[in-house]
């Protein structure tokens, strides 16, 4: 689809994250157009390893999950569009221009379901802490002493994704490690 465009270079294409960050620190990109569920590294991953290192570089999540938490990462880690592969060609590229030139882009889908998170959000934040549905799944597996390779396989999410989910836990808590983050499931919601 890019061959038609005249002002587009294709650059490379990689299988998973760690080749899109590998070819980002050989290549110029401008834009990079990420999947989410890849092997070795998801583009979640990516996507933070990417912009931390190339902040110049702008990060396009392309890919058919709307899931709620693949958003609020994409966003957390510095994307600056999130659409779905299931609108025509045209608008995939221009949304690419629209990034490239310093804006970002959400499809319609994607406003809307961060504007229900941010409802959510609003509606369940009593007390010291802030916990999205997943993260409090993710926790109650790290208390019941699932490692990240047993929680991606029961939640279908790569071992990257919960091993992301579990830094941010450990973050929002101020807590050291995993044990630590087991006590405090046990403490605060196992009765």
């Amino acid at each position: 689809m890019f061959d038609l465009e005249d002002d587009f270079t294709e650059v490379s294409i990689a299988a998973n994250g760690q080749e899109a960050l590998n070819i980002c620190s050989r290549e110029h990109i401008d834009v990079v157009l990420m999947d989410i569920r890849m092997p070795i590294m998801d583009g979640v991953l990516a996507t933070k390893r990417i912009k931390e290192q190339f902040k110049n570089t702008k990060i396009i999540i392309l890919t058919t999950f709307k899931e709620d938490e693949y958003i609020k990462q994409a966003i957390k880690n510095g994307a600056e569009g999130y659409i779905l592969k299931n609108q025509p060609v045209d608008s995939i590229i221009e949304s690419i221009k629209i990034v490239n030139k310093g804006n970002t882009v959400f499809q319609k889908e994607i406003v809307e379901s961060i504007t229900m998170m941010l409802k959510k959000d609003t509606q369940t934040s009593g007390g010291k802490h802030h916990f999205t549905e997943r993260e409090l799944e993710v926790l109650k597996f790290v208390g019941n002493g699932l490692s990240n390779k047993e929680i991606s396989k029961k939640l279908f999410l790569s071992e990257g994704t919960i091993r992301n989910y579990v830094s941010t836990l450990l973050e929002k808590l101020e807590l050291r490690d995993r044990t630590q983050l087991a006590i405090f499931y046990l403490k605060n919601y196992e009765k």
